[in-house]
C-alpha cells in the first residue's frame, strides 16, 4: 500500500470520524438540511470556501491558465471569485431573512408551490451530475494512488461520502469543510512554495510574457464563448442550492453576509496559486499534451513523499467538500420541496427519515452516474449551466421586486432550460447560456406586465 494512498485515508477517517459525531446534533429537518441555522463565522465562511473549491479548481484552472494564459481563469478563481462576491453583496442577507430551508422555498413563498416544485425538479440533477462528475474524480485519485481499479475505488468513494452525509447532514458537511478547506490550503501552499523555491523557477519577467499567451496552444475563443465563460460561473453558480444552504444556515443574516466576504477573500487568494501553477508550468514543462497534467506533474517532481502526501490529500478533500453538498443540495430539494411539498403535516422524524434517504438514494445513483457516465470534464460541463438561467431570473425578481407572479416565473423556468438545452446539445452554437438568461428575463418582463405580483 502506497504512502500516498495511507495518507488519503487518513483524511478519510478524519471526515467519517467527524461526520459521525456531529450526527449527535440532528434531531430535524431543519438540523438535517441546514444545520438549524447554527453555524458561525468560522464554519459560513470554510463551508462556503470548500464546498466551491473543488478539484477541479485546482487542476482545471491551473491547465486553462496554462493554455491561455490570464485568461484562462475567466472562470475559474475570477468568475467565481465575483459569484461569491455578489451573493455576499446582493444575496446573502435578504435571502437569510426569509427564513427558507431550501433555495425553492423561495419560489413558494413569491410564486406558487407550482413554481417551487418546478424549479426543485430543475436544479436537482445537476446537483446530482455534479456529485456523480466528483465521485468519479475522487476514484480516480485513489485509484491512481493504489492497485484498485476504478470501479472499486468509484464504489469505495461513494460509501465514504454516504455514511458521515447520512448521519451528519449539513453539520458533518460544515464541520468536516473546515478539516477540508484547511487541508486544501495547507497542500496547495506547500506546492506553491517548493515550486517558487527551485532555481529553474521562471523569473518575473517570463511570468509577465506567460501571463498573456500561455503555452499559445489553445484554440482561440469567440466572444461569445468568452461572454459564455463568464457567465455560467456567475450567474448560474450564484443560484446553487449547495451555496445557498450555507449562507442559510448561518445563525444570523449579520453572519451570513460577512462570512460569504470572507470566504470571497479565501477564495480568490487560494485561487491564485493553481494560477500560478499554471503560468510557471508554462516555462517548466513545456509543451505538455494534456495540461491538466501540469499541477499533478509538478507536485511529482518537487515535491517529496510527504509532502505529495499532503497534497494528495488536499486534492481528496477538495473533492470530498464538493460532492457531499451536492448529494444533500439535490436531495433537499427533491425531499424537502416536491415529496413533502405536499404533505405539511408530517413529523419531523419522517421528514428527518425522508432527507436521509434522499441522500442514499441519490448516492446511490450518482454511483451508477459515476459508472457508467461520460468523463468527469464531460458531465462538470454538463452539470455547470443546466437549468439555471431561468432559476436566475426569478430568484432576483422574487427577491428584489413585487412585478411577476407564477405564470411569470414558470415561463421564465421552461424558456431558460429549452434555449439551454437546445443551445448546449441539440443544436449547439456559441453564446448559448447569455441567450437563455436573456430569454428568461424577457419572458419574465412581458408576462409581468400584465400579470399581478406579491411581496
Amino acid at each position: 500500500m502506497s504512502p500516498v494512498f495511507i495518507g488519503i485515508l487518513v483524511y478519510i477517517g478524519a471526515a467519517l470520524l467527524t461526520g459521525l459525531l456531529v450526527s449527535r446534533k440532528v434531531h430535524s429537518e431543519s438540523d438535517y438540511l441546514i444545520a438549524g441555522r447554527q453555524l458561525g463565522y468560522l464554519l459560513t465562511s470554510f463551508s462556503i470556501f470548500a464546498t466551491w473549491f473543488g478539484a477541479e479548481t485546482c487542476v482545471g484552472a491551473a491547465a486553462s491558465v496554462y493554455d491561455r494564459g490570464l485568461s484562462g481563469g475567466n472562470a475559474d478563481p475570477f468568475g467565481y471569485t465575483i459569484c461569491l462576491l455578489l451573493m455576499a453583496w446582493v444575496f446573502a442577507a435578504p435571502m437569510w431573512k426569509r427564513k427558507l430551508t431550501t433555495l425553492a422555498d423561495l419560489y413558494r413563498q413569491r410564486y406558487s408551490p407550482s413554481v417551487e416544485r418546478l424549479a426543485a425538479i430543475i436544479i436537482a440533477p445537476s446537483s446530482l451530475i455534479w456529485a456523480a462528475a466528483q465521485i468519479r474524480a475522487f476514484g480516480h485519485v485513489l485509484s491512481v494512488s493504489s492497485d484498485l481499479q476504478l470501479e472499486t475505488c468509484i464504489l469505495i468513494a461513494t460509501v465514504i461520502v454516504l455514511v458521515y452525509t447520512v448521519s451528519g447532514g449539513l453539520w458533518a458537511d460544515a464541520y468536516t469543510d473546515v478539516i477540508q478547506g484547511i487541508a486544501l490550503i495547507a497542500g496547495l501552499g506547500v506546492l506553491a512554495f517548493m515550486i517558487g523555491a527551485q532555481e529553474q523557477t521562471p523569473s518575473i519577467s517570463t511570468l509577465m510574457t506567460n501571463l498573456w499567451s500561455g503555452s499559445g496552444h489553445a484554440e482561440p475563443e469567440s466572444w461569445l464563448s468568452i461572454l459564455d465563460g463568464w457567465a455560467v460561473p456567475i450567474f448560474g453558480s450564484i443560484v446553487a442550492q449547495e451555496l445557498i444552504s450555507r449562507v442559510i444556515a448561518a445563525r444570523s443574516a449579520t453572519v451570513a453576509k460577512r462570512s460569504a466576504f470572507l470566504a470571497t477573500a479565501i477564495y480568490v487568494l487560494i485561487g491564485m496559486i493553481p494560477v500560478y501553477i499554471g503560468l510557471v508550468g508554462v516555462s517548466l514543462l513545456p509543451g505538455i499534451e494534456d495540461s491538466e497534467q501540469v499541477m499533478p506533474k509538478l507536485a511529482l517532481t518537487y515535491l517529496p513523499t510527504l509532502l505529495y502526501v499532503m497534497y494528495a490529500g488536499a486534492l481528496a478533500s477538495a473533492i470530498l467538500s464538493t460532492v457531499d453538498s451536492a448529494l444533500l443540495a439535490a436531495s433537499a430539494l427533491i425531499g424537502h420541496n416536491v415529496i413533502l411539498s405536499s404533505r405539511p403535516n408530517i413529523s419531523e422524524k419522517q421528514k428527518l427519515l425522508v432527507a436521509r434517504g434522499g441522500v442514499l438514494a441519490l448516492g446511490v445513483a450518482a454511483y451508477f452516474l459515476a459508472i457508467y457516465g461520460t468523463t468527469t470534464y464531460a458531465m462538470v460541463e454538463m452539470a455547470s449551466g443546466l437549468g439555471s438561467a431561468g432559476i436566475f431570473v426569478i430568484s432576483l425578481s422574487a427577491l428584489h421586486s413585487t412585478r411577476g407572479g407564477p405564470i411569470a416565473a414558470g415561463a421564465a423556468l421552461v424558456v431558460g432550460l429549452g434555449i439551454s438545452v437546445w443551445g448546449s446539445y441539440i443544436s449547439p452554437f456559441d453564446g448559448s447560456y447569455v441567450a437563455s438568461i436573456l430569454a428568461a428575463f424577457v419572458i419574465y418582463a412581458l408576462i409581468s406586465l400584465r400579470e399581478p405580483g406579491r411581496a
